[in-house]
């Protein structure tokens, strides 16, 4: 298709912008799919009814490629909430529009869990975390609500094509250390700017050996690097998940990048030494190996959200956790990234046996990890989670500290009541 070497961010560009280009270039692209959710979408609703104010056709450019979820504030915590439902529900109607608007689950498992996220694509979202759907090789960034109002009308947007940097990983992760423990320790390396608008693209063996759920927590947190995407090339893992989702898919290996294509730089790790990992308050890029902070006292554990609500996730946690009772004070807090996560653990046995330990599951969402309407921190408490950020007061009081981890050490840290090597339980 193209005879000058590519980085996969360039080939998907080109693709949407109808002509070969290269890092540094600014485009008019075409959009394969836009998102936008309960929290965001009513501005980027309200923006593009005064762009098309005047016009006699108010309809969105294509409704078909456009999908809502209702994920941060479900069930409605609020009577604004309650409006903003509203006001999607007719929009989504009006407009013909798929909403996912029934407890579905989080935006970033949904889409692609439905079918809606494809190699090569280029994907939009009113969410920054929208960097997730590169684990599929899709070219997916976050924006503005004001811009998605763009999207919506026109069905395009302008876009620097980004340099790559590329992090070859090789190596065989050990035992009781995970793909969240390997993406904390690429940010406390590069720095929350390392990858500042940039496509940061996981490759090498230790990536291409991860299953699907493994991959979407690498993409998922690019963005705490400054990674205007989180791309993974792919492969015969990527066209298994898919296959079972979209009707006669099949992968085109034309989605990745060249081997002699121009990366802005390429950092090599090994693995194999690799202890579980922990983000410290309050910032994403305070990593430490969890050898350093046994010890240090929690309160609350929350596992969940787009990075770590899986089935998978909470399989692990459930391993760690075995037949051992919660530590006394804990509360461990655990919501599944979507409807068909929930199911999967609901007939594993494990939503019983956390309500017989005194753990409490909600139905999916975002939940504590944005500080919605249940498991907030108070002053001075301690919270533990698998989400992907610990900003000051990002899941309650901006007194309270918020450590980052793997859902291994998530639950071995549930039965000591204090941060805890997973490998010592």
């Amino acid at each position: 298709m193209n005879k000058k070497p590519m980085t996969l961010s360039e080939k998907i560009f080109s693709k949407a912008s109808g002509k070969n280009v290269a890092a540094g270039e600014f485009v008019i692209a075409d959009i394969d799919r836009a998102m936008t959710h309960d929290i965001t979408g009513p501005l980027s609703v309200k923006g593009f009814y005064e762009i098309m104010e005047g016009k006699d056709d108010k309809k969105v450019w294509d409704p078909s490629k456009i999908v809502i979820v209702f994920d941060h504030q479900v069930p409605a915590d609020s009577q604004n909430a309650a409006q903003n439902h509203i006001l999607m529900r007719k929009f989504a109607t009006d407009q013909g529009i798929l909403n996912y608007d029934v407890f579905e689950g989080v935006c970033h498992q949904v889409l692609p869990e439905k079918g809606h996220v494809k190699p090569g694509d280029l994907i939009v979202g009113t969410d920054s975390h929208t960097c997730a759907y590169g684990a599929f090789g899709a070219f997916s960034t976050g924006l503005g609500s004001t811009d998605m109002a763009a999207v919506l009308a026109s069905g395009k947007l302008w876009f620097k094509v980004p340099e790559t940097l590329r992090f070859n990983v090789r190596g065989n992760l050990p035992k009781h250390v995970c793909s969240k423990d390997l993406i904390l320790h690429l940010i406390g390396d590069v720095g929350v700017e390392g990858a500042r608008y940039k496509a940061a693209e996981f490759a090498g063996p230790a990536i291409q050996k991860m299953q699907m759920p493994e991959r979407m927590t690498m993409s998922n947190m690019a963005i705490e690097m400054g990674g205007k995407a989180g791309l993974i090339e792919p492969d015969q893992v990527t066209e298994k998940y898919l296959k079972e989702r979209i009707p006669n898919f099949s992968l085109d290996s034309y989605w990745k990048s060249d081997a002699d294509a121009n990366f802005s730089k390429i950092r090599e790790y090994d693995v194999s030494d690799l202890e579980p990992q922990v983000a410290c308050p309050h910032n994403v890029d305070n990593v430490k190996p969890v050898s350093e902070l046994v010890g240090t006292k929690v309160n609350q554990i929350f596992v969940g959200s787009c990075t770590n609500g899986r089935f998978e996730d909470i399989q692990m946690m459930m391993n760690a956790i075995g037949n051992n009772p919660l530590a006394k004070g804990i509360r461990l807090i655990v919501v599944p990234a979507s409807r068909t996560e929930y199911m999967k653990a609901l007939r594993a046995g494990y939503v019983e046996k956390l309500m017989d330990i005194g753990a409490i599951v909600e139905s999916p969402c975002c939940g504590p990890c944005m500080g919605g309407s249940f498991g907030r921190l108070g002053d001075g408490e301690v919270g533990l989670s698998t989400s992907n950020r610990n900003f000051k007061g990002r899941q309650g009081s901006p007194n309270s500290f918020v450590y980052l981890c793997s859902p291994e050490t998530a639950g071995a840290s549930a039965i000591t009541g204090e941060i805890t090597d997973p490998r010592e339980i």
